[in-house]
């Protein structure tokens, strides 16, 4: 990567590791899915009427608000609310990272190199062991909805990689056209029917609001306009392992939300899995190249950016 497409992924990891923390302050006053819905339908309205349609044909984008929006964030929220720690929600979620390889490597024929590969594996090693001081007082049902989630976000990123925008932003506003309503009709089906959302809209409290905001035009229009946008840019899976260092900002945020305090086991695995990322980034390259690895097929001519 451009040290100019580093600092924007670098960027979204700051967002997105905060987006943890602001989603459980959302859900303070909001349940679940309705949070979720509404953070689709604040994402697609207004904005919607003034931002082109993306020149990428109408499945790509109904798929990616499928499987990135209603079902990662459907997924994901309800984990939550059954329990999921932030701090740990902000890690498992990065699984998506392996997933995104793999599928791109059977769909998209993009064969990640050697250095990539271990630095992967470094970092879910890494990750396991941050994990591990999480699993023994997590529940089993929303540690799998939340690896659940992270297949999602996985197969949305292989088919913006498959389909890439020429405006990632484009690609977020209209495709949150599409979670609103599986949303709302979930949460009418599992949170207590139209009365029940529309009490908890009206007496939703100035905390709660923020929180939405945050991952409204935060997480949501800002950090997967750009991760969208260096999809265009780059393979899989020199995009996908930025996500890594999300566990990281999350653990802070999560220690001073509500006093996560990491163990020195969750410490030894941060830096696991942050040499892991940057193994797979590029560092120590010469360490694994071989002569059948191929380079990123960064297209010579980049979109233009946001």
């Amino acid at each position: 990567m451009p040290r100019r497409d580093m600092g924007l992924a670098m960027l979204v990891v700051l967002v997105w590791g905060l987006n943890f923390v602001a989603a459980k302050i959302a859900m303070e006053s909001l349940p679940a899915l309705l949070s979720a819905a509404l953070r689709f339908t604040l994402v697609a309205l207004p904005a919607v009427f003034f931002v082109p349609r993306p020149a990428m044909g109408l499945w790509p984008v109904i798929g990616s608000g499928l499987t990135m929006g209603a079902l990662q964030f459907g997924l994901l929220y309800t984990g939550m609310t059954l329990g999921m720690p932030a701090g740990l929600a902000s890690l498992v979620l990065q699984v998506q990272t392996l997933f995104t390889v793999v599928i791109a490597a059977m769909l998209l024929r993009e064969r990640p190199t050697r250095a990539q590969v271990a630095g992967i594996v470094i970092g879910l090693a890494g990750m396991a062991v941050v994990g591990a001081q999480y699993l023994a007082m997590a529940p089993i049902l929303p540690f799998l909805l939340t690896v659940a989630a992270a297949a999602s976000w996985a197969f949305g990123n292989v088919i913006t990689r498959r389909h890439p925008p020429r405006n990632g932003f484009s690609l977020v506003v209209w495709s949150a056209l599409v979670p609103p309503v599986p949303l709302l009709l979930a949460s009418f089906w599992l949170e207590g029917g139209p009365a029940s959302a529309l009490h908890a809209i009206q007496h939703v409290s100035l905390r709660s609001a923020f929180g939405l905001a945050f991952i409204t035009y935060g997480a949501s229009m800002l950090g997967y306009g750009i991760w969208n946008l260096l999809l265009s840019r780059h393979s899989a899976a020199t995009v996908a392992p930025w996500s890594m260092f999300v566990p990281v900002i999350g653990a802070v945020a999560a220690w001073l939300y509500d006093g996560e305090l990491p163990t020195p086991l969750g410490v030894l695995g941060a830096l696991i899995t942050v040499f892991g990322v940057l193994l797979a980034l590029g560092v120590g390259n010469r360490l694994f190249r071989a002569r059948h690895d191929r380079p990123d097929p960064t297209p010579h001519t980049e979109p233009p950016g946001l």
